[in-house]
């Protein structure tokens, strides 16, 4: 098998850095690296390894004498583009897949950095709240729509929340933590959860449903919850929220019956009692309420607008229609 040309010891090369990856070297430079007489850098790359690289007709001349290296972070940097054109090998580092993200963080330290933008950096986990809502139903909605451009923004959009207050957090004074942190818990949070891919295999999880079982398990146990309802967000939204409430305990047996009753007491949780029994029946059902209300909304909304334009190529003023006119227009 022949090796890559990468690889080849005795050569000449230009290392290039990926500016996200930071002083990351490909493997395949290690060779070239080895038996360079000389080690040069542009743009005073890496100073306690290379020496700075001279003007591209010298650095030519010294290749004539023997193999040497020269580390940029610009293949196009007159002195690259010399060697290369020479028949030095170019090699780069091979970005692993979230490279990107690596960008993305560093262009939120420059926003909350000195000289960075004055927005940016007065925003608090509190002030960030009502964007992380709207973002995160802007995902929603693309996701309905089948939108695959808009998921592909808002998706960048709902990750932006996450770098801000990763960010926020880690120049807190107090239980300081960052990006690296969140994502190292929530790989362990990942991997704890997934005995049956990762700590080679479990059990009890044979398929998807059992697996949902399991993972509830492992969730109790890790939080040491005492409540089947501990753990759930009672800021969402009052239909999710009594959509969680009951899937959390119609798994631990608790009756219907048992749920807020829909008789009428006159008093001002009427409207509340019935809504969440409608909910509590969707799930028992195996229906998800607030998608299913959304999309009702959805198309009621659709409708609304469908009959006002019928209106108006009707040449009548939507906004004076009354009942009947409505019922007219209405599909």
């Amino acid at each position: 098998m022949n090796r890559p040309p990468a690889a080849r010891a005795g050569a000449s090369a230009v290392i290039v850095l990926d500016s996200r990856l930071g002083a990351v070297l490909p493997a395949s430079a290690v060779p070239v690296l080895r038996t360079a007489e000389a080690v040069y850098a542009t743009d005073g790359l890496l100073p306690e390894v290379a020496d700075p690289a001279p003007e591209p007709g010298e650095l030519l001349r010294r290749a004539e004498s023997g193999p040497l290296v020269l580390i940029t972070a610009d293949p196009a940097d007159p002195a690259a583009l010399a060697l290369t054109e020479a028949g030095a090998l170019l090699l780069a580092p091979t970005a692993p897949a979230g490279a990107e993200l690596l960008a993305a963080v560093a262009v939120m330290d420059r926003l909350r950095s000195p000289g960075g933008c004055p927005w940016d950096a007065e925003q608090t986990h509190d002030s960030l709240r009502q964007y992380l809502i709207e973002e995160t139903y802007e995902l929603l909605d693309a996701i309905e729509e089948s939108d695959r451009a808009a998921l592909r923004e808002e998706l960048g959009d709902v990750l932006l929340q996450v770098l801000f207050h990763a960010r926020i957090a880690e120049e807190s004074a107090e239980d300081t933590f960052g990006i690296d942190e969140v994502a190292e818990d929530l790989a362990g949070k990942l991997i704890g959860r997934h005995p049956h891919v990762f700590a080679g295999g479990d059990p009890a999880v044979s398929d998807s449903a059992s697996q949902i079982l399991r993972w509830e398990e492992l969730k109790q146990a890790e939080k040491r919850r005492e409540s089947s309802v501990d753990g759930v967000a009672l800021g969402a939204p009052a239909l999710a929220l009594a959509g969680k409430l009951v899937s959390r305990t119609i798994k631990k047996g608790l009756p219907a019956d048992l749920w807020p009753s829909t008789e009428g007491t006159g008093d001002e949780l009427d409207a509340g009692r019935a809504l969440f029994a409608l909910a509590a029946q969707a799930i028992a059902d195996g229906h998800e309420p607030e998608g299913a209300l959304r999309a009702v909304a959805k198309r009621f909304a659709t409708q609304v607008r469908a009959a006002e334009a019928a209106a108006k190529a009707a040449g009548l003023d939507p906004a004076e229609l009354d009942a009947q006119a409505w019922r007219k227009f209405w599909h």
